[in-house]
């Protein structure tokens, strides 16, 4: 098989993650690379357009990596047969109507999560994309993490037995913006705009179970706004209306429970920002996302509970570390891969755009739990 080209039409490339992750970590590396290597020894290129409002920020952008195409008009490159990949790197209120047109170009789509911001838009979304027979994928980017990876090869390998519970902590300090700048955008804690932890994070916790445990059946949360006032970027300060903490328990169809807190309140004592805690009838494991350890139960120790006299015992020394046995890639990067190769093998892609509906669903969900204070089922349905 010769080798091919795929243009690709980067919207959005002038924002945070579209830049830093999208283009700088993974399509440049790529094409640096000579492009993905495809089974049959072929590679794929990627030739990558820059689409966005402000032209100064594209050519800026453009310049800074080699005078990469650019241009403010999106309906034109969608209309160019050249350019048959779109990916969207937009704010979650501005994704669907982008990728709205693209679908009705013929685009296959590749798009950050969540690709809506409500179940019913998310839904809509894949029937266009199934009526027009256009591949979809959405980012999945934590399970293409070390980590991650060595937490799914232990499942893999029966190595837990039967898994009873999932412990996950993920958060750290976000500040205020008054005697330090935050480092996330101030949209983020406006629920006008699209914000709220339970809708940036419960669409990852979706697939991150379901790729390493199995469906959610049940989910139990709790929102909350924990600080109330923040300053922009412009140092005005404003009320947030979007929580920024959430305390959840998943229950599994497997009868396995999850229990994920995500904060952005909450200052780190732990290896990773991200941590899952696994515990199995046959052995234990605790992963982040680039390092992971493991306790079988041959080697667990004694514990026991006796509060009036010090604890001498050092749990953490009883673990023992995955070890790295290969070089992983920025997970970014390896998905973009990943979807490549199935573009141009004209292969199943299983991170598609139900995939990144049933991630959306889970945080509707989430705050419908929150609003009532009880426990909502999870429907098992195709999306």
């Amino acid at each position: 098989m010769a080798d091919k080209t795929i243009g690709v039409i980067m919207n959005g490339v002038t924002g945070r993650m579209g830049y830093r992750q999208h283009l700088c970590r993974s399509v440049l590396p790529i094409i640096e690379a000579g492009g993905v290597e495809l089974p049959d020894g072929s590679r794929v290129m990627l030739d990558p357009i820059l689409v966005g409002r402000h032209e100064s920020k594209l050519r800026e952008i453009s310049a800074r990596h080699g005078d990469l195409n650019y241009t403010t008009d999106l309906d034109a490159v969608l209309a160019d047969p050249h350019y048959s990949l779109y990916a969207d790197f937009l704010t979650t209120t501005a994704r669907p109507a982008a990728i709205t047109k693209a679908i009705a170009a013929g685009k296959d789509i590749y798009t950050e999560k969540p690709i809506a911001a409500d179940y019913q838009s998310a839904c809509e979304l894949t029937r266009l994309a199934e009526a027009k027979g256009v591949k979809t994928g959405v980012v999945h980017d934590k399970l293409f993490l070390p980590g991650l990876i060595k937490l799914r090869r232990l499942v893999d390998s029966g190595f837990f037995g039967r898994i009873l519970s999932v412990r996950g902590d993920f958060g750290y300090w976000v500040f205020e913006g008054d005697w330090r700048a935050s480092q996330r955008p101030s949209w983020n804690y406006r629920k006008e705009d699209g914000g709220g932890i339970i809708s940036d994070m419960f669409p990852h916790w979706n697939y991150v179970i379901e790729g390493l445990f199995g469906p959610i059946a049940s989910v139990y949360a709790q929102a909350k706004i924990e600080i109330p006032e923040r300053v922009d970027e412009n140092g005005r300060r404003y009320p947030s209306t979007a929580e920024d903490a959430a305390y959840a328990i998943f229950e599994l169809e497997n009868g396995a429970t999850v229990q994920m807190n995500s904060s952005w309140n909450t200052r780190v004592d732990r290896d990773e920002l991200l941590q899952l805690h696994v515990d199995g009838t046959r052995g234990s494991a605790v992963a982040g996302l680039f390092d992971a350890k493991i306790q079988v139960r041959d080697a667990t120790p004694l514990a026991v509970w006796n509060p009036d006299v010090p604890d001498v015992h050092r749990y953490r020394g009883d673990w023992q570390p995955v070890g790295d046995d290969e070089q992983f890639e920025n997970g970014f990067k390896a998905q973009w891969e990943q979807f490549i190769r199935a573009l141009a093998t004209d292969t199943p892609y299983p991170y598609d755009f139900a995939s990144g509906a049933r991630g959306v669903r889970l945080a509707e969900l989430g705050y419908q739990s929150a609003k009532r204070g009880a426990k909502v089922a999870v429907p098992n349905d195709r999306y």
